[in-house]
This record gives structure tokens, sequence and C-alpha cells, in this order.
């Protein structure tokens, strides 16, 4: 089959397989013209920031952080210009700004391979945040986490289990946090011609040349094709040079390669740090220029006064950043609060109209309920233990662990303010399968570190079948190992112990980075393992349809985002930032869980992928390439392409995947290039040739890189 030759970038791979406008407005007439709406959108930004002081812009730029006293920017009332609140977040809800529906943390999300779910969820979001901003507007309130400029979503490659914000990424694979972060932009910003919905804004932008071009470059090209307004930059330094004081990372990559239009912000006090912490320079003067030079917009300070950014006009009179470059920078700010409908009549903005009866509405609340159901990973299950019968009911049920009965576990960092009304955990969902059921949390809290064996042995003895909750609260810190913490290893093999062999045992995980599970994994005891993440207010809910397979249309069918290690020793050094044997890309060995792995309640053959089944069930397909022949130093493997799938008995489905040429383009010392050579495709369930099956096979394709063009061969 022929490829198109007319470009890198227009270059597509199509893999086949069978598995069994400008909306017209009226024109306004303002007081000055970046009111009139008839006028371009450069034309009314440009007449809007040549109208403000050099003193106003100062405050503009440097009131983007946190605290009452550097949020909101301040109003311009001379030009009827309001109040902004930059400091919103948005990752798995409206976090921090009231009542708001609860969506699964991005990893969870991740592990459900749908890039449709994602956009919807951001898409409720967005109209969550936009119709509390409409209600904070309306009745004058301003400050933290009432604005419309969400800092989401995180798209750091997860590169170690251990790292204390896993959980906020999509995964360790680039394209795939891409394919989701690109629906989740798309999902939050709205489908609207002329205005949008909330803003986005991906971060955390540092990274090194070759792993950036490999590793790092996809996700956030991905992010900014896919319009995001905003990326902010990171606390690290490259080379010795801040991330947010590095002009070849924000102008010269960001801007001028990857054609970045927005706003660049600091992430917390990273302006300050370019002082205090890295010394790259000696005083806030200095370094609000060196900011400012390198393309940085906003600043992010904690509460302080006089930050950095308070200091432009110092760094102008000094001569170290010119009055032109502060105007040029403040600009985006002004696009997208112009985009986002501020200063157009609220007739013409369909957003504007939004309410509050938004909030945890019930197709929000069902939308929550379907991403946590998707999430669930189903690691172990022995002799097909699962499904339980929807309808059979224990005589006892023993469900024990810390995070049995734990709500603000089961949410994860920067989730949005817990309703314990519509929280349902695990426990209370579980009392729906016996008639009596003994419960015992066992620790003190998730570290479990004091452990009292006594009321878990109360509890499961005599049980019919027992449940324990384990996992990780969110700890806002790195990890120094992938160990259960405290004493919860000791909980579940007690639980084992004292229910005399008799009944079965189910391990239901809440957590982020991986854990050891392996004695689980391995030991008879043990029937059954899931991996649930951290699915916020429908955890219980969710885990109970999953169990019994609800309705016939709740089979797990989540699959891990990220690698889990078998051995302490096959993880490097955290402070090593090589990506060698970091991910499924670049590790050899065998792991515990491969990436991709999930089990489900039935099998699946490929041969044009026609899927003999007994019941619908929901398949996740991968598509992924490598480049056997080339001299280049490549991934062993990279995903390329995901599509979840529900499959029905005696209808085949046709799967058509557009691989853009970018995820098979290899970056050399020549730059991005397509090797000559081989380069194989595979497509099925999982990863091709691993050791741990999930019941389904891999096909394979080669396709022959040529410099005349790309050709598919053999099958």
């Amino acid at each position: 089959m022929p490829a198109k030759r007319t470009g890198v970038h227009c270059l597509e791979i199509l893999v086949m397989v069978m598995v069994s406008c400008l909306t017209s407005h009226s024109q306004v007439q303002g007081d000055y013209p970046f009111r009139n709406v008839s006028l371009p959108w450069e034309t009314r930004v440009d007449n809007l920031v040549s109208l403000l002081t050099l003193e106003e812009l100062q405050f503009q730029m440097a009131r983007g952080g946190r605290g009452p006293d550097v949020s909101p920017a301040p109003p311009i009332p001379r030009l009827g210009v309001g109040p902004y609140s930059w400091n919103t977040e948005c990752l798995s809800g409206d976090v921090d700004a009231g009542p708001a529906t609860s969506f699964p943390m991005a990893l969870g999300m991740a592990a459900t391979f749908s890039p449709d779910l994602v956009e919807r969820v951001a898409r409720a979001t967005g109209l969550e945040v936009r119709a509390k901003y409409n209600n904070y507007t309306r009745n004058k309130e301003y400050g933290d986490h009432k604005g419309l400029s969400c800092f989401s979503p995180v798209i750091n490659i997860m590169r170690d289990p251990r790292w204390g914000r896993n959980q906020e990424t999509y995964g360790e694979d680039p394209i795939l946090s891409g394919i989701l972060a690109t629906s989740f932009v798309r999902g939050l910003q709205g489908n609207d011609s002329r205005y949008v919905l909330a803003n986005s804004g991906c971060k955390h932008f540092d990274v090194t040349d070759l792993d950036w071009q490999m590793t790092f470059l996809p996700a956030f090209r991905a992010c900014v094709k896919a319009g995001t307004y905003n990326i902010m930059c990171s606390h690290y330094s490259i080379n010795g040079v801040p991330a947010c004081a590095n002009k070849k990372l924000l102008t010269d990559i960001l801007r001028n390669e990857l054609g970045f239009k927005g706003y660049v912000i600091s992430d917390e006090d990273d302006l300050e740090r370019i002082v205090t912490y890295h010394h790259y320079k000696p005083d806030f003067v200095t370094a609000a220029a060196a900011a400012l030079n390198a393309g940085v917009s906003l600043e992010i300070s904690k509460n302080d006064v006089n930050s950095v950014f308070m200091h432009i006009g110092a760094a102008i009179n000094a001569s170290l950043v010119s009055e032109a470059t502060v105007r040029e920078r403040s600009k985006p700010l002004f696009y997208t609060r112009m985009r986002l409908g501020e200063f157009d009549p609220p007739a013409m903005n369909p957003y504007s109209q939004l309410d509050v009866s938004l909030i945890q509405s019930p197709a929000h609340q069902s939308l929550s309920l379907e991403a946590a159901v998707k999430s669930v990973v189903l690691l172990k299950n022995k002799d097909g233990f699962l499904p339980l019968n929807d309808n059979s009911q224990y005589k006892r049920v023993a469900v024990v662990g810390p995070m049995s009965n734990n709500p603000h576990g089961l949410y994860g960092d920067y989730s949005p303010t817990i309703n314990m009304t519509l929280t349902v955990t695990p426990l209370a969902a579980l009392t729906q399968l016996g008639t009596n059921v003994t419960y015992a949390d066992g620790c003190n809290d998730t570290h479990c570190e004091v452990y009292d064996q006594g009321k878990v042995k109360a509890a499961v003895q005599g049980a019919e079948i027992i449940f324990v909750c384990l996992g990780t609260e969110a700890e806002g810190r790195d990890r120094p190992d992938v160990e259960l913490p405290g004493k919860q290893l000791q909980l579940l093999k007690d639980a084992v112990t004292f229910s005399d062999g008799s009944a079965p045992v189910v391990l239901v995980l809440f957590n982020a980075g991986p854990l050891n599970v392996t004695w689980a994994d391995q030991h008879p005891g043990v029937t059954a393992i899931l991996e649930c993440f951290f699915p916020a207010q429908t955890t219980g809910t969710a885990l109970l349809h999953v169990l019994t397979n609800y309705g016939g249309t709740s089979s797990p069918a989540g699959r891990l985002p990220n690698t889990w290690p078998l051995l302490a020793s096959d993880i490097p050094p955290m402070v090593d930032y090589s990506m060698t044997g970091r991910t499924y890309r670049y590790f050899d060995g065998d792991p515990l869980y491969p990436f991709g792995y999930g089990l489900s309640y039935t099998t699946f053959s490929y041969s044009d992928l026609k899927t003999p089944h007994n019941y619908p069930d929901l398949q996740v397909t991968q598509v992924y390439v490598s480049w056997p022949s080339t001299k280049f130093p490549t991934p062993r493997l990279q995903l390329v392409a995901v599509t979840r799938t529900t499959l029905t008995p005696g209808q085949p489905e046709t799967l058509t995947f557009v691989v853009p040429a970018p995820h098979f383009a290899v970056y050399t010392y020549l730059g991005w290039l397509f090797p000559p050579g081989v380069m194989r495709v595979y497509a099925g369930g999982q990863q091709p040739n691993q050791q741990r099956s999930v019941g389904s096979n891999v096909l394979t394709n080669d396709v022959i890189i040529t410099r005349d063009g790309i050709f598919f061969i053999g099958k």
C-alpha cells in the first residue's frame, strides 16, 4: 500500500485491522477598538495593550499566583477591565472552588485508553468551571480558583515509579500522553468557533535534548497542536539554565519550533528560584529580565507582593529588557481573556448563560461512574473467579484494609472539594454482597505504621469472601521504594492466613505509582487483584459494577499506562535522568506487569481480528512500531495508536488507525528523519512478545522505508 509522499508532516501510515464555520456575530462598537467585536482579535489585543501603562502591565503580569495578595490580577477601572484570576486547577474536576463533580485522577483516566472518555470528562469539567465563573463574577467574587484558566493537564512523562506526582500524569508513554492531552485540551476548551469554554495549560515544560525530542516532546507538541493557551515552565534547570529563564526552551523550541502562540506561566515560585535556588541571577531585577527575555508572560508566586515580576519596571530602566518585549509578553494574556469572552457582550457568548445547576448534575455523576468503571485494571483472576454473580448473596463478607472506608484517600491530589454525601467507599458498596458484613481498617492510617492484627483476624474468620483494600493516599512527596506502606503487606498475608484458605481473597489497590504485590500475584490464596487508582466519588459503586460485570457491560478493560517492575534492582536511580532502562520503551527485562497489561472476563482472538464471544465485552487495541534494522538509537518499542471498542458476538469490527508521521520518525544527530529499512507494525490487545499474556494475540506487518516512499509488505 503506497503511502503519501507529501512531506514529513503530512506523511501517514494507515493501519487497518478487524476485531470480533465560523458563526456570524453582530458587530458591536465599543468605547475603544479593543471592544469592537468586528475587528480581528490581534488588532483588539494590540489596542488594549497599547493603552496600558507600564505599571499596569507589571501588575497584570505579576499577579498570577496563589493567595489574596497576588490573586486576582487587579482591575483597570479607567478602561473598564475587571479583575481576573489565573489560578485554577482542573485536573480531575474543578479543584478547590466549591462543589464540583469529581472524576478519576489522570493516571486512572489514562488506564481507560479512551481519548473519547477523556474529552467528555474534560468537557464536563469545563462546563462546571464556566458555570461557577459566571456565578462568581455575577456576584463580584474574585480570587483563587474563581477564573477560567486551568493549570491542566499534566503531561510530564511518568519516568520513575517512585515519583510523588505520577498520579497527575497520563503514564509513561509519550504518544498516549499526547493523544489524551489533545482530548483533554479540546474537551476543556469547548467547540465554539469564537469563544473558549475554559482554557487549558499543559505542564511542566523542561527537558534535555535527545530525551526531550524522543520522549518529552511528543506530548507537548500534541498539546500545542490541540490549541492549548498556556504552557507552564518547571522547577528544574537544563544545563545550568533554569527552565523559566531558558530562551532555547521557551522561545527557540516552544514558539519557533512547535509554533506555540499562547502565554508561558511559571510554576509556583520558579521566578524567585532563579535567584534563591538556582543562583542563576543575583537579584529579582535581573531574574525578571531573564524570564521575560526567555518567553515568560505570567508569574505564580506564593502570595508575595514583592515578587519577581514586580521588578519589571526596574528591569526596563536598567536596559535589561525592552518595553517592547514586555508588551509582547503581555499580549497572549489579553488574547486569552478576549477569547474567553471577557470583552464582548455576554449575549454573544453561548457559555455566559451556563449556571451552577450543572454542578453534580445526573449526567455528570453518571459520567464520573463510567470513567471510574473504565479505569479499573484486572491484574489477576485465578481460575476465572470473577465476575461474581450479581444476584449472589454471601452469608458473611469481610472488608479490611486502610482504604476500605477512607473517603479522602480515594480522590488523590488536586481533587475537587469532597462531597461526603455523594462519596461511595468500597465498604459502603460491598455491603450489598452479603447479609452480614464485617469490617476492620487494621491500620491507624494509610501509612499503616500501627497495625491491629487482632481486628483483622476477627473480621476475616468465617467469611465466605474477603476484600482487602490497600494502597497509598496522596503523599505529596517521592517514595523511597515501591513497597506497600508500613504493615499493609502483613495485613494482606494475615487476611489470607486467618481465612483458613476457605474463602477467596480479592485484593483491591488504590494508588498511582506501581506497588510490589509480587507475593499476592504468586500466592494461590489471593484469588484476584484489581488496580483502581484514585477513582473519586463513585469508587465503591464502580468497584461493585466491575466485580459483578453489572449490566453485562462492566467487564474490566482498563490497561496499565505504566510498567510495574518486578525487582527493585530494575529501577534506575531517581536522580539519573537518562531514559535508559526506563519505561517499556527502553527496558529489556521482564516486569511484574507490563505497560498495556490488563485482563478481561474473556479472551480475544485476532486473525482479521474477529472475536467469538459469549457476551458483549470491551477490548483495548494497541498499535506499536519498532525499527529492527536502523543504526540509529531508538526505543525498543513504541505505542503509536490505541482504541477502545465494545465487541458483540457475530459482529466483527473493522478498526482503522491513521498514524501521523511524527510517531514513527526518529530523532538523530541529523534531526528528525525516517530511517531507511524495516519498520515493524504490531496490532493487538497487548505488547508484542509479551511474556505475561492477557488472552490476545498480536498481528505483525513490516513496512519498508525508502527515500522514495513507504510500502507495506508481508502479513
